[in-house]
């Protein structure tokens, strides 16, 4: 691709060998045509590609998760000794990668100029939330939440919060997808545990698309939000990813 870049993050279940977006969407296809590189980070299950405080200590993990800086500071310096600039970049993610995508952005506007959000958790602070990331994340691995941002009240949970932080987002090109729980078409290879599964984080994600756009509504702040027919999974992300192509090349400034 060119030298500007696509960052597509990955869900909560990240494989430690390759990006979901790689198998399980054609994004490959959609932007083969594209002068835009597309860059896939691999790994990081149950990261929230946020840095670490200290290693989970639950699962005897080795090295603390320092997932921002790998992808602000350590990967664009990487990607600049092959022509991708540092600073005309893209940066989409489903679920969990949703809420990360935003907040990425958030905090390094000379990076991200376009951010998307497919499924995501926007406002882990909400009450009880992080009861149910804590649940997900030991089932993901075995992972403590509390050695990743502490006790709700530290300061890492509202730097962390793309919908506390939506004043960091003003100005920049937003797209905010996410299902409202009901299974459709899409869904029809899955098993009825898998959809049912799906249908029930699709309704705690549409609430934070909600309360989202409800937040950047009040404050003025312009995005394209779109609350549709869905569930939690990948094929409906895929078209969110068509859905944004456009608007991704747009603000990037690339055909």
């Amino acid at each position: 691709g060119g030298s500007a870049a696509l960052y597509l993050l990955d869900g909560l279940r990240a494989p430690e060998d390759h990006n979901q977006w790689t198998t399980d969407t054609d994004a490959l296809r959609r932007f083969v045509g594209d002068d835009v590189t597309l860059v896939f980070p691999v790994g990081g299950r149950s990261s929230f590609y946020t840095d670490w405080y200290r290693p989970s200590s639950t699962n005897g993990q080795e090295r603390a998760y320092k997932w921002e800086t790998f992808l602000t500071r350590e990967l664009p310096d990487f990607l600049a000794r092959y022509g991708v600039s540092r600073t005309n970049n893209a940066i989409v993610g489903p679920s969990m990668g949703g809420n990360a995508a935003l907040v990425l952005a958030a905090h390094h506007r000379n990076q991200f100029k376009f951010a998307g959000s497919f499924s995501g958790f926007l406002h882990p602070t909400f009450p009880l939330w992080n009861e149910a990331m804590r649940a997900a994340m030991w089932d993901e691995g075995n992972f403590n939440l509390a050695d990743m941002w502490g006790p709700i009240d530290d300061p890492a949970w509202t730097r962390n919060d793309a919908t506390v932080q939506a004043e960091l987002l003003r100005g920049l090109p937003m797209y905010i997808w996410s299902g409202n729980g009901a299974p459709g078409p899409l869904d029809a290879s899955h098993g009825v545990g898998e959809t049912v599964n799906a249908m029930g984080l699709e309704a705690i994600a549409m609430t934070a698309a909600q309360i989202f756009r409800d937040r950047i509504n009040a404050a003025g702040i312009p995005a394209r939000v779109d609350i549709v027919n869905g569930t939690h999974t990948w094929p409906y992300w895929a078209q969110a990813l068509e859905t944004a192509r456009p608007m991704i090349l747009e603000a990037l400034g690339v055909r």
